[in-house]
C-alpha cells in the first residue's frame, strides 16, 4: 500500500541514501523536509528529482509551524528524522548548533508529531509511525572485546554524541509519556557514494588524488565498524515498515576496521586503479602522515546486529571489500559533484583541535 513518508534530512549522506531508495525500490511517495546546510546537497537527488512521487521542502525542523503546515499538506504515515549535525569534530569546534539542531529541533519535531498524530482518525492512527535515526557513539567508548547491544548504557563522549543521546531519550520518552508510536536506530559509521569530505573514507580518497596528505589521528589503531550506506537505508525502511513498536534496533556492518587500516585499503586500491600518480609519488602510503589526536577520542566502537537480523531479517549485502571498492570508484568516477559540493566553506581539513 502507497504511504507517504516525511524524511527529515533527505539531502544529507544518509537520508539522500534513504530517498534514492524509496523512489526507486518502493511505490511510497516522498517528502524531503531539508534544512539546505553545508552538508545536505540536491545533486545527490539528481537521479530521483524529477519523480511524480518526490516533493522537495527547504525548511528547519526548529520551525514547528513550518513542519505543522507540511503536516497537515501531505498527511504522512510515517517519519523518518535524520536531519542532524553529525560531525563530531566540528561538535568539538562549535557545540551550540549541536545542541540546537540535534536536542532541540528533535524535541520540536515530537512536538509537531504529537500534535498531528493526536488529529488522525483510528486506521490512518494505528499505521502512523516515527522512526528516529541515530548513532552507536551515544554508547560511547568500548573496550577491546564485546559489541554495543541494544542494552548498551549510554556514555556519550563529544558534544555530538551527548546530543544524540539527548534526542534519543527525548523520543523514548515521548513514546513513554504521550503513547508516541516510535522506532529508533542506532547505527555504526557509514559510508559510501555521496559523503561529504570532511569524513575519514571520502577524506583519504579526494586529498589522495590531489597528492596532499592523508591525515590519522593518533596512531590510527581506533576501531570502527563501517556500514555500507545502501545497506543502511534497506535497513532504515525494514525496521520502519516491520520494527516492533517502541524498540531500539542497532545497525552494524559486521566489518570492524582500525582507521589505519582503511586508509592503507583505500591506498593500495588507488594504487592499482590510477596509473598516473600526482608527481614524484610512487605509492599513495607515502603520504599518510599522523597528526594529533582529537579529544575525548573513543577508541573502539562495534556493534552487535544480531536483533535486526533475527527479528527482521536484515543482514548487510556488502563487505568492506566490496564496498569500500564500490565506493572508491565513485569518486574518481564523479569529480563534478566532489568539487560542487566543496563551495569554500569546507577545504577538507581536520577540525576538532582547538
Amino acid at each position: 500500500m502507497n504511504k507517504t513518508i516525511f524524511v527529515t534530512g533527505g539531502a544529507g549522506f544518509i537520508g539522500s541514501a534513504l530517498v534514492r531508495f524509496l523512489i526507486e525500490e518502493t511505490e511510497h511517495t516522498v517528502v524531503n523536509f531539508d534544512k539546505l546546510t553545508y552538508a545536505g546537497n540536491l545533486e545527490s537527488l539528481n537521479s530521483i528529482e524529477s519523480s511524480t512521487r518526490y516533493n522537495f521542502i527547504q525548511g528547519d525542523i526548529c520551525d514547528r509551524e513550518h513542519v505543522n503546515s507540511i503536516f497537515a499538506k501531505y498527511q504522512p504515515d510515517f517519519i523518518m528524522h535524520l536531519a542532524a549535525e553529525s560531525h563530531v569534530d566540528r561538535s568539538i569546534d562549535g557545540p551550540g548548533e549541536f545542541i540546537q539542531t540535534n536536542v532541540v529541533g528533535t524535541y520540536e519535531l515530537l512536538e509537531a508529531a504529537r500534535s498531528y498524530y493526536a488529529g488522525l482518525g483510528n486506521d490512518k492512527k494505528a499505521q502512523f509511525r516515527f522512526h528516529h535515526i541515530s548513532t552507536d557513539e551515544v554508547y560511547g567508548d568500548l573496550g577491546e572485546t564485546g559489541l554495543f547491544t541494544e542494552e548498551t548504557s549510554y556514555e556519550p563522549s563529544s558534544p555530538y554524541s551527548a546530543s544524540k543521546a539527548a534526542s534519543d531519550h527525548l523520543v523514548r520518552a515521548w513514546h513513554r509519556t504521550y503513547q508516541l508510536p516510535v522506532v529508533i536506530t542506532n547505527c555504526s559509521n557509514n559510508y559510501g557514494p555521496y559523503h561529504f569530505p570532511e569524513k575519514l573514507i571520502p577524506l583519504i580518497i579526494l586529498n589522495a588524488l590531489e597528492g596532499k596528505q592523508l591525515p590519522v589521528y593518533g596512531d590510527g589503531k581506533q576501531v570502527r565498524d563501517w556500514l555500507y550506506v545502501e545497506d543502511h537505508a534497506r535497513a532504515l525502511y525494514k525496521v520502519v515498515t516491520e520494527g516492533k513498536l517502541g524498540e531500539t534496533y542497532n545497525i552494524g556492518g559486521f566489518n570492524e576496521k582500525q582507521n589505519i587500516e582503511v586508509v592503507t585499503t583505500i591506498c593500495n586500491h588507488l594504487n592499482e586503479l590510477i596509473q598516473e600518480k600526482p608527481a614524484n609519488l610512487n605509492d599513495f602510503k607515502e603520504l599518510i602522515s599522523f597528526v594529533k589526536d582529537r579529544p575525548g577520542h573513543d577508541v573502539r566502537y562495534a556493534i552487535d546486529a544480531t536483533k535486526i537480523n533475527k527479528e527482521l531479517g536484515w543482514q548487510p549485502e556488502e563487505t568492506f571489500e566490496s564496498g569500500i571498492l564500490k565506493t572508491i570508484k565513485w569518486y574518481l568516477e564523479n569529480q563534478a559533484w566532489c568539487q560542487n559540493v566543496q563551495d569554500g566553506s569546507y577545504q577538507r581539513e581536520r577540525l576538532g583541535n582547538n
